[in-house]
């Protein structure tokens, strides 16, 4: 390690190429897409609403304010609806991907700047700027070491995404570059989010971008009243990559490189599909070798070719993963994925409650899936599927799928994408005139004043 300080540090770079940008605004595909994570989030925080672990969220959580946590009477402080609505969007892991990274930017982004612009009452394009910067940070530095984060045994949407929401609040309040350094160096003293969860299928990683919303929200407010934050929170001897990550070595340029011209945020990801998004396209995969008259009952096992950096969160210990303890640890069982999109079809919410979890076919068809390690595997640059049945009669048959669907290569359309959301809302109990005014809402939120109130309750 170097422990000679930088003259200018990446925090700096990174501070003065958003300031840069600051006068002119995105680009028309990053404000749709934008405004897609827009209408995807609120849809998926209704879903969630009436849940146990988002009531223990709301409930756990003491401040009041001017603030709205969707599809919830109660009004709370800023930092209360950035976490209520972060944990909610995220709880069924049926959020936004960057396929790079991979991190889910939208469920934390966008909680933290609706509260912050209730808050503040930000206009509509600071709003918009805020969004927009702070995807693009969380997503670039996904990039700067990929796989390390989970490697380390920590959730980089946790550690990522508090460092992405630091600098979206930064820029929609206009933060001078030395204060948006400033809330950087904070956040990376409260970013944080292992990854235990996976043991036992418990509630934490539902909190991980509600807590990172939160936390970058408070960064920004301490570093806009004058508290200072190391400069070289990055790359520092003690910064944010060698503590989470174990490394500082990493690619810079993916951070910096054309910040503000070239926007990664145009290549989020919505999900067709309510689980792990490494699981996706093995979902889609079983759907085609269901629809090719294959039955449950002819199959004697079933082999997939995988990534080696998915292994340990969606794979291993592979008994665990064949017989999920609980409808939250199947959503990460890439066996138990494969049965829901074989046997049911889909694997929407309704594929991952108690009841599915126990049901006798999909766990039996769960029991026969396994995977070999492909060592040529793309990702994470790609998320590809593969699955190979081996039939009671010796015959074999498989089928393969190249990327996510939903993706850079097949993105949902914005129909799809409302579709999607209006099946949420109402999942989540909203009649259709309330849905139907959220997309007016979502569609202009851009163009002047920010009032979330009516979409309380």
């Amino acid at each position: 390690m170097n422990d000679v300080l930088p003259k200018i540090s990446v925090a700096e770079r990174l501070a003065e190429r958003i300031a840069a940008g600051r006068a002119l605004p995105p680009p028309q595909a990053v404000r749709a897409r934008v405004e897609e994570m827009l209408i995807d989030i609120a849809g998926l925080a209704v879903a969630a609403r009436r849940t146990d672990y988002v009531h223990a969220t709301l409930t756990g959580w003491d401040g009041n304010g001017p603030c709205t946590a969707i599809g919830h009477g109660r009004a709370l402080d800023a930092a209360g609806a950035a976490l209520v609505n972060g944990t909610a969007a995220h709880g069924e892991d049926f959020d936004d991907t960057f396929e790079g990274g991979p991190v889910h930017a939208g469920v934390v982004i966008v909680p933290a700047l609706l509260a912050a612009a209730e808050r503040h009452k930000l206009s509509g394009p600071a709003l918009l700027h805020g969004i927009a910067v702070g995807v693009e940070v969380m997503c670039r530095l996904s990039l700067v070491i990929p796989k390390a984060f989970h490697k380390a045994g920590f959730h980089p949407t946790a550690v990522l995404g508090t460092m992405g929401a630091a600098a979206g609040v930064a820029a929609a309040l206009g933060l001078a570059p030395r204060r948006a350094v400033d809330a950087l160096g904070i956040a990376g003293s409260m970013a944080g989010g292992i990854i235990e969860y996976l043991a036992e299928g418990t509630w934490t990683k539902r909190l991980h971008p509600g807590w990172a919303a939160q936390s970058g929200l408070r960064a920004a407010a301490l570093a806009q009243a004058g508290f200072s934050g190391p400069r070289t929170v990055f790359e520092g001897t003690h910064g944010l990559f060698n503590g989470f990550a174990h490394r500082s070595d990493g690619d810079w340029a993916k951070l910096l490189d054309g910040f503000g011209e070239r926007w990664v945020t145009e290549t989020i990801a919505f999900k067709p599909y309510a689980c792990g998004t490494m699981t996706h396209p093995y979902v889609d995969c079983a759907k085609r070798l269901a629809a090719r008259g294959v039955r449950a009952e002819s199959i004697a096992e079933i082999t997939c070719e995988v990534a080696e950096g998915t292994v340990h969160r969606l794979w291993e210990p592979l008994v665990a993963k064949r017989r999920p303890p609980n409808a939250y640890a199947a959503k990460f069982s890439t066996p138990f994925c494969i049965a829901a999109g074989f046997a049911l079809g889909a694997a929407g919410l309704e594929a991952f409650t108690e009841q599915t979890v126990r049901n006798p076919r999909l766990l039996g068809l769960a029991a026969k899936v396994g995977y070999v390690v492909d060592p040529n595997n793309p990702y994470p640059n790609e998320y590809t599927g593969h699955v190979r049945a081996r039939l009671a009669d010796g015959s074999v048959i498989e089928e393969r799928q190249p990327h996510l669907r939903g993706g850079a290569h097949e993105p949902l359309a914005r129909g799809d994408l409302e579709d999607k959301f209006r099946r949420n809302v109402e999942y989540g109990g909203w009649p259709r005139d309330q849905a139907e005014k959220y997309l007016s809402f979502a569609r202009t939120a851009f163009d002047g004043p920010i009032d979330l109130s009516p979409f309380r309750g």
